[in-house]
């Protein structure tokens, strides 16, 4: 172990103490049964990282409502009818030493209709991507109700199973992120209209869990920085619902930005490209900096890092607690011990030979389908090296990328999974 600041540990107002300052965040891994319920492929894939060094793992998303998935083959976890399952999971991911935090999701209006053609939403303002995603229904009252106490139920059972904890997932245009943003909720009632009552239903859903597991037990929320959509969710929105939920008693808040329409999680907000944002790495450390300076709990950046320099730079300079890395360790599932043992100065591979095209159709162009293609396949190519663990296989990192079978992989998996889900 190095003198790293990255090898200091951090402490969250819950007493719990992380022991170093670099995180696996979370990626969907679709590697449930057809019942929804963990798997032994799921423990393998765990287990892998469970060894990579980080003092924390944050599983892909667990949902709350199997009627609605981010996506066929996600765990969901609405009772404990695979609690063996969960506890197979929960040991096999700190089995290495490692902390697991449960993901707890709702999809929203971002559920496929392969799986849902009518989700739920605070309105019903349709997800336009070719067609993949139906009309959402506006949720009623009883609906919100209903979510959060889905959302609390979903804790409780994560933490009998073993979890050392679990994050809201708060960003990336799932279900709380549409209430948050203006542009998603159009509602006239409590739960609309004011950045007060947009921000209603997530500190509905910290309060119902944070009841339902007790003062002692890490709650966190990942929350965008921005939509990097015009009349959004901002940054002076993110820094205000981060000083509400401050008051309420977070206990760490993990930055990242984006929604299905606006994949700033995947590239980095495409506006901001200035040299210092480049040399930073991180997409939304300029965004950080100014929720950073709005509140004093831990705050963890997801997105961009590649070098210890950078990861260190975040944290010994801008004030951020937390460096959450996720696409870097499907390709190299030890990278926090790497960095930590001063092995690597730098993670990860060059993405460029993921995406379509050349020069103006590159990772940035104006083609909204290049553009899907290109982070699509790049998500895909990571989904893919996720699998191969799964089965006990190493990462191929070798051989040529092809940017459009990984985007058809990803239509004919998901087609698959779906279909699987219904056969009796």
């Amino acid at each position: 172990m190095n003198n790293s600041v990255l090898a200091t540990s951090v402490a969250l107002p819950c007493g719990t103490t992380l022991p170093n300052r670099i995180a696996r965040s979370a990626m969907t891994e679709a590697l449930a049964d057809r019942y929804d319920n963990p798997t032994e492929a799921l423990c393998r894939l765990y287990r892998r990282w469970s060894n990579g060094g980080y003092s924390l793992q944050l599983t892909g998303n667990v949902m709350v409502d199997r009627r609605f998935l981010e996506r066929p083959g996600n765990v969901v976890v609405e009772d404990e009818r695979a609690f063996d399952s969960l506890r197979s999971w929960v040991d096999a991911a700190k089995s290495g030493g490692s902390q697991v935090w449960m993901q707890i999701s709702h999809p929203g209006r971002q559920c496929p209709m392969v799986v849902n053609a009518h989700p739920l939403s605070p309105s019903e303002e349709k997800l336009r991507i070719l067609g993949f995603y139906g009309r959402p229904r506006a949720m009623t009252p009883d609906d919100i109700e209903e979510a959060i106490n889905r959302y609390a139920k979903t804790a409780v059972i994560a933490r009998k199973a073993g979890f050392d904890g679990v994050q809201i997932h708060g960003a990336h245009g799932y279900l709380i992120s549409q209430f948050l943003s203006p542009l998603t909720n159009r509602r006239t009632d409590e739960w609309g209209g004011s950045l007060e009552n947009r921000a209603r239903f997530l500190r509905r859903v910290y309060a119902a869990m944070r009841e339902a597991v007790g003062p002692d037990y890490p709650v966190a929320v990942k929350l965008n920085s921005a939509d990097f959509q015009k009349g959004g969710f901002s940054l002076g929105d993110c820094a205000r619902v981060a000083r509400w939920l401050e008051a309420d008693g977070i206990d760490l808040i993990e930055l990242s930005g984006g929604t299905y329409e606006q994949m700033s999680m995947f590239r980095g907000p495409v506006e901001d490209q200035r040299e210092s944002t480049r040399r930073r790495e991180a997409y939304f450390m300029e965004y950080a900096r100014e929720v950073r300076a709005a509140v004093r709990i831990p705050i963890m950046v997801t997105g961009g890092f590649r070098s210890s320099e950078a990861m260190e730079r975040a944290i010994s300079e801008d004030g951020i607690d937390m460096v959450g890395i996720a696409r870097p360790t499907c390709v190299q599932p030890d990278a926090a011990s790497r960095l930590l043992k001063g092995d690597v100065a730098r993670i990860g591979i060059d993405e460029a030979g993921l995406a379509m095209g050349k020069g103006r159709l590159g990772l940035n162009t104006n083609n909204w389908l290049v553009n899907l293609v290109n982070t699509v396949s790049r998500v895909e190519y990571h989904c893919w090296q996720m699998t191969r663990m799964s089965r006990g296989e190493e990462p191929q990192t070798h051989g040529r990328a092809n940017a459009l079978g990984y985007f058809l992989w990803y239509l004919g998996r998901t087609t698959f999974l779906a279909i699987r889900r219904r056969i009796p």
